[in-house]
């Protein structure tokens, strides 16, 4: 009870008109909307701070594929939410935040009134009547007269539903419908009527996660009248099912695809209430779940208690002074960032491992989605920062997930008891690096160097086998082989650093070789990264400006090319040294790429480029910083204030490219601050131009890093000098000790590059 009361009084102080104008106000700076328009792909809805349940509306249905060929408009439903949609199918309890991939949307929950039916179901709604906050979503569905609410706990989404005065209300459970959906998606359904209120089940399914099933049970805050289901799917064989009507109150619903319904009767304006456990174990845990984390009817008690984790995250960094825009801006990112990954185990620790069998963890909590081609970068090093506990349980979860794994491999892609194998490069071990070298977490570093050590030697993994024995990934092995080389070379600097901290020598000295691999994809004649045959010579023709078919993924050899951010002085120098480089960074910027180059690429698009460089995916994120090692700093601040400007804001269209698992935030916040990881595995950051006045960063050891700048003005984007500690700073890097030790740090700006 005390923990309730608590939780209000924070929630409370969040939300009180008297703090309008501080930086206190963490919630009413949180727009969910932010990137329901365009690509951003997150979603509005309920859930909390790294939750299991993601409860948002889903506007639209769209196969994934279309006359037997790929469906583009499936590609903007990749979190079920787009701004501009005038209707809403239901509300599903599943969700990815910011993937340019998809999956999830389970359990599409719909209530409606009038004659019964499970197609057709939509309802219209304006966003005038639609209400969006941090853990809270309400809105008003105009073709059934009901006002329908969600709010969550980790593992259970609560929903409240105001329903007319009626004798046909009705629930129509969706077990059909998923995101990213195509015939054969749904392997197997089974729901089982408990009572006549509690209904529990599972559905399994395959696609992105080849074999994920999520277990579930809802219960009624009334007992329905009657209850029943339509299957979708053609039986052959039914055994002695036969004998009975399955379809109308016959309490076991089995089948490949399921739309059952639940019948209510309803006075005017009655509250029905619904709680939607889930479990990757069993019903019983859904049902544990739900008694632990949600044993009463009190849809408010949730709501607070929700939002006050929330304010309790957001409040691990405090900024003050700036605009009402830019704190929206800033605490949306914030929140963008605690969205993922998500807890994966029971309230009593059970979870299911990759193998499929069901384990108890054991001094950590278990998690999942990992989409570490994205947040190695700057997602995971900002929880080194402001959530170091559960950076420490995700690193735990992973080397978990490495046992498990029939290929002795960390997690690449991983979700749901799945590896996905989306993306390139085995970046756990950037994040084990990143964690030892700023010395967060207690996990074995003995295991996990012997984990990454088994990563990076599956010789059938995306052309290692040539990689260790030539040096390179060949074009002609396995394509995307300049990124892949690349980024092998980065993440083998990663287990030196490892191997580094536990003194064990060969290994070090076997992967620094490693580590120097990207040499052999740079030809010096053009001044480019492009992509060897496995005879050795260069693939011809070659095109640095296009993304296809030139060796690299999801980028060209203008942004790819400049990745190689653990030995960034030799890049430099190999490329012709410091002006030159300047030079080239100052082309990146400012040579327009030609629309042939990204017409066929649906993940990126004019509003996350600027000239050439691709603010809107991940391989350029440390590409701005690149000016401070080069005798041009001031540029570095320049691009990116340009970029902190241009490429984010308040509005549902407020980011440029997809989020990638919160990426894309992490990399507002810490340039926000003044500082950004370009080289994870290393303890230093690169300095920037902070964008705020004031703030501070409240760590878990109970420290607090400020951060304060003096004539900071938007024409004011240069840093004139830096004082830590009430001292001169002279170099363009923090460490990471500088701000876990607590301190201060102030920027003095100025309209004149130094």
């Amino acid at each position: 009870m005390r923990n309730y009361f608590y939780s209000l009084l924070i929630v409370l102080i969040a939300c009180s008109p008297e703090q309008k104008d501080t930086a206190k106000n963490y919630l009413q700076y949180v727009n969910p909307m932010v990137g329901t328009k365009n690509m951003g792909h997150t979603f509005p809805g309920a859930t909390t701070p790294f939750g299991m349940v993601q409860l948002s509306p889903t506007t639209n249905i769209q196969p994934l594929f279309k006359d037997g060929k790929y469906n583009k408009e499936t590609y903007k439903y990749c979190s079920g939410y787009q701004f501009e949609d005038t209707l809403i199918y239901g509300f599903a309890h599943t969700h990815f935040s910011g993937t340019g991939h998809s999956d999830l949307g389970d359990f599409l929950l719909m209530p409606t009134v009038g004659t019964l039916q499970s197609n057709n179901i939509q309802s219209t709604f304006s966003h005038e009547k639609e209400k969006e906050e941090a853990g809270y979503y309400s809105v008003y569905l105009e073709r059934y007269n009901i006002q329908a609410e969600l709010t969550s706990s980790d593992r259970v989404g609560f929903h409240k539903y105001t329903f007319p005065k009626t004798d046909s209300a009705h629930f129509i459970l969706n077990l059909d419908y998923n995101i990213y959906n195509f015939e054969g998606k749904n392997v197997w359904t089974s729901i089982r009527v408990e009572n006549d209120s509690t209904i529990t089940g599972f559905r399994q399914t395959t696609g992105w996660a080849r074999n994920k099933t999520i277990y579930f049970a809802m219960k009624f805050s009334k007992a329905f009248t009657s209850y029943g289901h339509e299957k979708r799917d053609n039986t052959t064989y039914n055994g002695f099912y036969r004998r009975f009507n399955e379809k109308e109150n016959f309490p076991e619903m089995a089948g490949k695809n399921i739309t059952a319904y639940f019948n209510f009767e309803t006075d005017n304006k009655e509250d029905v209430k619904v709680k939607f456990a889930l479990s990757s174990v069993s019903t019983n845990g859904a049902l544990l779940n739900m008694e632990t984390e949600v044993p009463h009817w009190n849809f408010e008690k949730t709501k607070e208690e929700t939002q006050g984790k929330w304010n309790k995250e957001l409040s691990k960094i405090e900024i003050e002074n700036i605009t009402e825009e830019d704190a929206e801006t800033f605490y949306t990112a914030l929140y963008h960032t605690m969205l993922g990954p998500i807890v994966y185990e029971d309230v009593d620790g059970k979870y299911k491992g990759l193998d499929k069998n069901i384990y108890t963890s054991d001094g950590f909590t278990n998690y999942t989605i990992f989409s570490l081609w994205d947040t190695y970068r700057a997602l995971h090093p900002l929880f080194n920062i402001i959530q170091t506990e559960r950076n420490n349980d995700m690193i735990k979860s992973m080397l978990a997930h490495q046992k498990q794994s029939v290929h002795g491999m960390l997690p690449i892609w991983s979700h749901y008891a799945n590896e996905n194998w989306c993306m390139i490069g085995y970046h756990a071990t950037s994040v084990i690096a990143d964690a030892i070298a700023k010395n967060v977490g207690d996990f074995s570093k003995t295991d996990a160097l012997n984990a990454c050590i088994s990563t990076s030697n599956v010789s059938y993994f995306d052309g290692i086998e040539s990689y260790i024995e030539k040096g390179f990934v060949p074009e002609d092995v396995s394509g995307s082989s300049v990124s892949k080389t690349l980024e092998f070379a980065y993440n083998d600097w990663c287990i030196a650093q490892v191997s580094d901290e536990l003194n064990d020598v060969n290994t070090t000295k076997e992967y620094l070789k490693r580590s120097e691999s990207y040499r052999n994809v740079y030809d010096s004649k053009i001044g480019f990264m492009r992509p060897k045959l496995n005879d050795g010579n260069w693939k011809t023709p070659f095109d640095p400006m296009d993304t296809h078919g030139q060796g690299f993924i999801e980028g060209n050899a203008w942004n790819y090319g400049l990745y190689v951010p653990h030995q960034i002085d030799t890049m430099i120098e190999m490329m012709g040294g410091k002006d030159r480089f300047s030079l080239k960074l100052d082309s990146l910027f400012e040579i327009e790429i030609e629309e042939k180059y990204i017409a066929n690429t649906e993940d990126i698009t004019r509003d996350g480029i600027i000239g050439n460089y691709v603010h809107g995916n991940e391989p350029g994120h440390h590409i701005p910083y690149l000016y401070n090692w080069t005798n041009d700093s001031w540029k570095t601040q320049e691009r990116v204030r340009i970029i902190l400007k241009t490429m984010y804001g308040n509005k549902e269209n407020g980011l440029c490219g997809n989020d990638d698992a919160g990426q894309m935030s992490a990399w507002y916040i810490f340039s926000s601050l003044g500082f950004y990881p370009v080289c994870p595995g290393s303890d230093e950051y690169a300095i920037g131009s902070p964008m705020i006045k004031h703030g501070k960063i409240n760590l878990e050891n109970g420290n607090v890093f400020e951060i304060e700048t003096i004539n900071q003005k938007e024409e004011n984007v240069f840093v004139e000098k830096i004082e830590l500690n009430g001292e001169v700073l002279n170099r363009n890097t923090l460490f990471h000790h500088e701000i876990s030790n607590g301190g201060k740090i102030t920027f003095y700006m100025s309209n004149t590059p130094k």
